[in-house]
């Protein structure tokens, strides 16, 4: 599409040049494996602490499990270096153990035994997650869906994408659902910790069901979350001229 002046017009042809897709379902998909860093992203982030939390499990060592995430995450981030790609994902995972670690020194200067200390170290993920879900689920109720944004971040515009019901409908679908696993973990997740910590239930046992719910649930939940936003993503095809604030044509 071309302005008066024989240019080009703001919006669809330039997100389409940056993208390479035609269809606002193409480019959110393409965004949201970008976001995440695609499979190997995924893993990246989510190894580390499935490692601590295995061989804490088996060893009830705490050192241990810190010092093997701590390693295979410098493993993953020394590879990425001499890949030279993206090392974002592997530093995520290395800030999130960082975090754990320091709210497991916290736990030990209180005083605190290791099976509270690595309780302590699930906290993290939980008001992460939490926070998460509170800030998605907002941002759907009040109509300005998150992955709404990830779309505006390579169209050009932001907020373009707003003025298509139909595109913020899909953006509110994806956002739902992607928040999904995290709302559940940390549903699931809280009231556990908190009864461990208020001393409810034994803390050897709050950390080994959180262990399980985190291994157990934590990637099948992923997994079907994904599964059902590559479902909502290939039913229907959303011209991407729509999203960015230019009529379809």
């Amino acid at each position: 599409m071309s302005d008066p002046d024989g240019g080009t017009a703001p919006g669809a042809p330039a997100a389409r040049a940056v993208s390479g897709v035609d269809s606002v379902e193409a480019l959110v998909r393409a965004q949201m494996a970008r976001a995440l860093g695609g499979r190997r992203g995924m893993v990246e982030a989510g190894v580390p602490g499935a490692l601590f939390t295995v061989i804490w499990l088996i060893t009830k060592e705490l050192s241990v499990a810190l010092v093997a995430s701590i390693a295979v995450t410098v493993v993953m981030l020394v590879v990425r270096l001499v890949q030279r790609s993206t090392v974002q994902f592997v530093m995520n995972a290395l800030v999130a153990i960082g975090i754990g670690y320091l709210f497991v020194r916290l736990a030990a200067a209180s005083g605190g035994s290791e099976s509270e200390q690595a309780l302590a170290f699930f906290l993290p993920g939980i008001l992460v997650s939490t926070g998460y879900t509170v800030v998605m689920a907002g941002s759907c109720l009040v109509g300005w869906p998150f992955v709404g944004f990830l779309l505006g971040s390579v169209t050009g515009d932001p907020t373009a994408w707003h003025a298509d019901r139909q595109v913020v409908g899909l953006c509110s679908r994806l956002t739902w659902i992607f928040l999904l696993p995290g709302a559940i973990g940390a549903g699931l997740q809280g009231p556990v910790w908190l009864a461990g910590w208020s001393g409810l239930i034994d803390i050897d046992l709050a950390v080994l069901v959180l262990g399980v719910l985190r291994l157990g649930l934590g990637w099948p939940l992923r997994i079907a979350s994904w599964s059902a936003m590559i479902w909502v993503l290939t039913r229907d095809r959303t011209p991407i001229e729509q999203a960015t604030g230019s009529p379809a044509t």
